[in-house]
């Protein structure tokens, strides 16, 4: 088990904005072998995200429809030409082990805050 990282204050955690949001579609990008585009709902807005799991799923379209965790105050990211406006918040990365979606127990709606 990986040691626990530095303490931090709790107004640390007041930066993130965590919020649910519903996976629309998600679309290859050809031009990468490992991400792929989902575009994702919040509600009052939409969102297109990349995320590397394209060679962490036989199928990554299987998370089409579900909710997830993902940041949304992060500063745009262009990759392969998409710009990026966001982060999906998953399980396991960190750990070396295949991650698995950050989602809540039964659904909410799109847009709500973690916290």
């Amino acid at each position: 088990m990986k040691e626990i990282k530095a303490e931090i204050k709790m107004k640390d955690l007041d930066k993130i904005d965590i919020r649910v949001g519903t996976i629309e579609t998600v679309e290859d990008v050809p031009a990468s072998d490992r991400l792929i585009k989902m575009t994702v709902d919040f509600g009052a807005f939409k969102r297109t995200i990349l995320v590397g799991m394209k060679k962490e799923r036989e199928n990554p379209k299987e998370v089409e429809g579900k909710q997830a965790l993902f940041v949304v105050n992060l500063a745009p990211r262009e990759m392969f030409g998409i710009e990026s406006h966001g982060m999906l918040w998953d399980i396991g990365y960190e750990d070396g082990i295949i991650p698995v979606l950050a989602m809540p127990e039964k659904p909410v709606p799109n847009g709500t805050r973690v916290g």
